[in-house]
């Protein structure tokens, strides 16, 4: 940015401490029921492509996003910003743009072996979701900070933060009785112009939720999942 420019070292504030607010014991019995019960609940999240256009009220969407901007950060910098897009009038532009970069996905830019991989999950460069569905949320990665001097402010651990905040926000909508679709259209600049984000800004990931429609299928290559002995390693 031209009226940016690098903020000098400043002291870090003084470490304080306060005592945890609320912490939880389990019996070991309790421990094991309650980590059972959350992975059959997440037996349950599937991503689709088909959504209901039922309304989800605004604030079931601020509540999942609350609890995303609970994800830990580097350094506490909370480096991610949310869109969530419910006007009819930009999901169309969303979908536009979208649409015109997934064609040339699908044209060839892809390559082959993506292609290939992506056959399984019935995928195409036709995106009605992105108007159907309620929600957009339309996640960006803050590279650097910006602050009220207009001074950059580095950022740290930025795609691992983001990540960790997104995988939290797509369970908590989960778990608020709305299905997901996780959406990354390659370049996704437009992203920064449709939803009025500064440059500091990288678009992450589109994630697309509401109702699952009456007729929603997944596709059956997305049921097999890893076990735990490929997915894990105890020592």
């Amino acid at each position: 940015m031209s009226d940016t420019s690098l903020a000098a070292p400043q002291a870090a504030p003084e470490y304080e401490a306060i005592p945890l607010p609320d912490r939880r014991h389990f019996a070991d019995a309790e421990m094991l029921e309650r980590a059972r019960n959350f992975f059959e609940e997440m037996k349950l999240r599937h991503s689709i492509r088909d959504f209901a256009p039922e309304p989800v009220p605004r604030a079931v969407i601020e509540n999942c996003i609350l609890a995303a901007g609970r994800a830990p950060s580097g350094a506490n910098r909370q480096p991610w910003h949310f869109v969530a897009v419910g006007d009819a009038a930009i999901k169309k532009q969303i979908r536009e743009a979208a649409e015109a970069e997934e064609k040339a996905f699908y044209d060839g830019k892809a390559g082959d072996d993506w292609l290939s991989a992506l056959a399984p999950l019935g995928t195409d460069d036709t995106k009605p979701f992105l108007e159907i569905a309620p929600w957009l949320i339309v996640i960006f990665a803050e590279r650097y900070g910006i602050s009220a001097d207009r001074k950059i402010v580095k950022n740290y651990y930025i795609n691992e933060s983001v990540g960790i905040a997104t995988g939290m926000l797509i369970t908590a909508l989960h778990c608020a009785g709305l299905a997901t679709l996780t959406h990354t259209p390659n370049p996704m600049r437009f992203l920064n112009e449709i939803c009025g984000r500064p440059e500091n800004e990288k678009p992450y990931m589109i994630l697309v939720t509401g109702q699952a429609a009456d007729n929603a299928t997944v596709p059956k290559h997305a049921k097999v999942k890893k076990s735990l002995e490929e997915i894990a390693s105890f020592r």
